[in-house]
């Protein structure tokens, strides 16, 4: 999979946020804030191809979480950009 390379992620005063430069006048709906963490891993994923266990292992060694922590982590910050359209659907 692959994260949407057509998305910004902008650092605006203490969040992180993900916008549509395509759009003519911002949607606030299709604003996304990300924490720190979600943020940081979208830094490292940005433009390349990655599996579930990448995230795992990006987590686990960051945070210094079990691996069933990161697991379950990753999984639901995967889902959670699934469901918001955030990654590319032309990729693997």
């Amino acid at each position: 999979m692959k994260l949407r390379e057509d998305l910004v992620l902008r650092h605006v005063g203490d969040d992180h946020i993900i916008v549509d430069p395509a759009q003519d006048m911002v949607d606030m709906s299709k604003v996304f804030t990300l924490n720190d963490s979600a943020a940081w891993l979208w830094e490292k994923l940005a433009g390349q191809e990655f599996m579930n266990e990448t995230v795992v292992e990006l987590l686990s060694e960051e945070y210094d979480l079990s691996y069933e922590q990161a697991r379950a982590d990753a999984q639901g910050l995967i889902e959670n950009f699934g469901k918001n359209g955030l990654l590319n659907k032309d990729a693997g």
